[in-house]
């Protein structure tokens, strides 16, 4: 069973891939620190969570803003709990506050704005009816980041995946990619026991998108030489947590993990990804040589030069991870855990 799904999936991107051929659209780029130059910028992701955080949510944006280092933030999905309500005024309410970070904002969709909301304490909906209500609130205005002072990225919006961006800072390229838990939204709706036809055709086709993306972030990032690039997703895709993982809960990653793999083995410099979901900061070599994951996904060439980091979230998260781009840094990337406020 293992071998013919995963078949299965890869060969479905791979035809969507194909016919997903637009050229990611963007204006003219806004202006960029120079590759010499240090850039600093905040990654948070499942927050906020609960009553709690949801009171105090503007209170981390000052202390993000507030920071004279931060020049951008990225916020990895997840913008509630996976047991409360995905209603319009919740969105509008989070929008609103998104709306108040100084610095450019880039939302990475989660899972619990759209992919879980037919469940019942979510509110029962249609997840795809969430995921269009999502787009239209976050991403009016497509190519552009959030925050005050948005900034222009380049945005698959043409093909209907105006949250997938990328952009490149301080010779870094950056790619945000559409890629959610719940086996990227392909775990069945409460009353199935499999995908809808409706489920699968959008899991199919947005996992296209998002190896586009990352295919096309690797190529303009050798084009540039470019000495990093950088990764974002809302999705742990090696989740430590979970003891005795089984492939078909995580199925639905093969063919990004693949084009992760490939992407990064090809390229001459040191590749990282960003990502919530599994709510405890960790950071590894998920597909480094002897790695437990390569034969996990069926991966043939490791990749040592993929570091991966999650961020802290959930109720329990006290910090915002704060990550320089370092021109003298041989890892071009450092970060510390920066504490919340009291």
């Amino acid at each position: 069973m293992r071998p013919d799904r995963r078949s299965m999936i890869q060969a479905g991107a791979g035809l969507a891939v194909l016919a997903l051929s637009t050229t990611l659209a963007a204006g003219p780029a806004a202006a960029e620190p120079g590759d010499g130059d240090r850039f600093t910028f905040a990654v948070i992701g499942d927050i906020p969570y609960g009553d709690a955080q949801i009171a105090a949510f503007p209170h981390v944006i000052k202390q993000i803003n507030a920071d004279p280092d931060v020049r951008l933030v990225d916020h990895l999905g997840d913008i509630k709990s996976g047991s409360t309500l995905c209603s319009d005024d919740y969105f509008a309410q989070i929008k609103a506050q998104f709306d108040t970070f100084v610095d450019p904002l880039v939302y990475t969709v989660g899972d619990n704005e759209w992919t879980d909301c037919h469940r019942p304490n979510n509110g029962a909906y249609n997840p795809l009816e969430r995921l269009a209500r999502i787009r239209s609130v976050f991403f009016a205005r497509p190519g552009y980041t959030l925050g005050r002072h948005s900034v222009q990225v380049a945005s698959q919006a043409a093909a209907g995946y105006p949250e997938q961006v990328r952009y490149t800072r301080a010779g870094v390229a950056f790619a945000a990619l559409h890629v959610v838990g719940s086996n990227n939204g392909l775990a069945a709706w409460t009353g199935n026991t499999a995908p809808t036809p409706e489920q699968a055709a959008e899991v199919r086709d947005r996992t296209a998108a998002a190896i586009t993306n990352i295919r096309d972030t690797f190529a303009e990032a050798r084009d540039s030489h470019d000495r990093s690039v950088v990764l974002l997703t809302q999705a742990d895709m090696f989740d430590p947590t979970v003891p005795g993982a089984a492939f078909a809960d995580y199925s639905a990653f093969q063919p990004i993990v693949a084009a992760i793999a490939r992407e990064s083995a090809a390229f001459d410099g040191p590749v990282y990804l960003f990502n919530g979901d599994s709510h405890v900061y960790n950071a590894d070599r998920p597909l480094a040589p002897g790695s437990p994951w390569l034969s996990f996904y069926g991966i043939d060439t490791p990749s040592a030069n993929l570091s991966r980091v999650t961020v802290d979230g959930s109720t329990g998260l006290n910090n915002y991870l704060k990550v320089t781009i370092d021109p003298s840094n041989p890892a071009v990337l450092s970060w510390t855990r920066v504490p919340f406020a009291s």
